[in-house]
């Protein structure tokens, strides 16, 4: 099975997962590892701060940069696992993303699966964004998004995904289609990361020798996540019916011809006709990119004259 088959995959279980309310208690057989053993600082190195055990992460974003982390290892498939708790009160601007690329790699061919939260501005909830790129098709987005029904800034949830997690200022498209920006009286906005746990076949992406994954691939299809019963997908269906409020394979105004892997539900095209409205923004490696170069020294005599990213 290829990597975008995987990903896929993980896509349908991670909306499985939220689907049945899923917390902390999911899974029990995890073996859960410290930061040392398993990531590593992708940027920000200042506002990602580690517990003094290593056993858990806060990502920090303010005025000057947001912060990420990235798995130490690329994996040619796995399950990769942490609880996660978001920035609370106004956070409208701000995303947080959980998400499996090899980009930095595979620039021009790269394929990914995002999971962005996409925060609000205070009273409203918390919203999730899911994307999927396939051999560089970044021009081509395929996002759905979907209400939250529990406050995620309360206590830590858990979520199976792989390799990256960021935070970071998507002010012009990720509220109400860049109406209401990150405002920075409220930073810094935190989002903490913990019992880090991965299971997969690690592959060094330039190596020339193949490398046999077949006691990974034994292990994961033998793991209760790995297939979904009728119940799962009976749930997903209700799940989509009550949360979902976009679907790009409905949205006329981008694509007048829906993508080839969309199956149109007529109930479901009816209820979506309309939101071909809303606005999508750029990537976190373009916001990473960005902050990189605008990034400033700290002046300790006057911090109230340093510019806003």
């Amino acid at each position: 099975m290829s990597k975008l088959s995987y990903n896929l995959i993980f896509s349908i279980i991670i909306l499985v997962f939220l689907c049945l309310g899923l917390r902390s208690s999911a899974f029990t057989n995890l073996n859960t590892l410290s930061f040392e053993e398993s990531l590593s600082p992708l940027f920000g190195d200042a506002n990602l701060v580690r517990s003094p055990d290593d056993l858990s992460v806060r990502l920090l974003l303010d005025k000057y940069t947001g912060s990420g982390f990235i798995s130490s290892n690329m994996y040619q498939h796995g399950f990769y696992s942490s609880m996660i708790k978001l920035p609370a009160d106004y956070t409208a601007g701000v995303v947080v993303a959980f998400y499996t690329s090899n980009g930095d790699v595979f620039q021009k061919t790269h394929d990914e699966l995002d999971i962005e939260f996409l925060g609000n501005i205070k009273g409203k909830p918390w919203r999730f964004q899911t994307n999927l790129y396939g051999n560089g098709s970044t021009p081509r987005g395929r996002e759905e998004r979907y209400r939250l029904w529990f406050d995620p800034s309360k206590e830590f949830h858990l979520k199976p995904m792989a390799l990256y997690a960021t935070i970071w200022d998507a002010s012009d498209w990720a509220t109400s289609g860049g109406k209401y920006k990150a405002n920075y009286k409220f930073a810094p906005f935190v989002a903490e990361f913990k019992s880090f746990s991965l299971d997969g076949c690690s592959v060094d992406p330039i190596q020339e020798v193949p490398v046999d994954c077949a006691d990974s691939v034994e292990f994961l299809e033998s793991q209760d996540y790995s297939a979904i019963n009728s119940h799962q997908r009976a749930a997903m269906r209700r799940f989509r019916q009550r949360f979902m409020y976009y679907s790009y394979c409905y949205d006329t105004v981008r694509y007048p011809e829906p993508p080839p892997e969309c199956v149109i539900v007529p109930a479901e095209k009816d209820r979506f006709r309309d939101t071909g409205r809303l606005k999508f923004g750029g990537t976190e490696a373009r916001e990473r990119r960005r902050n990189r170069r605008q990034q400033r020294p700290e002046i300790e005599s006057d911090p109230d004259e340093r510019k806003l990213l």
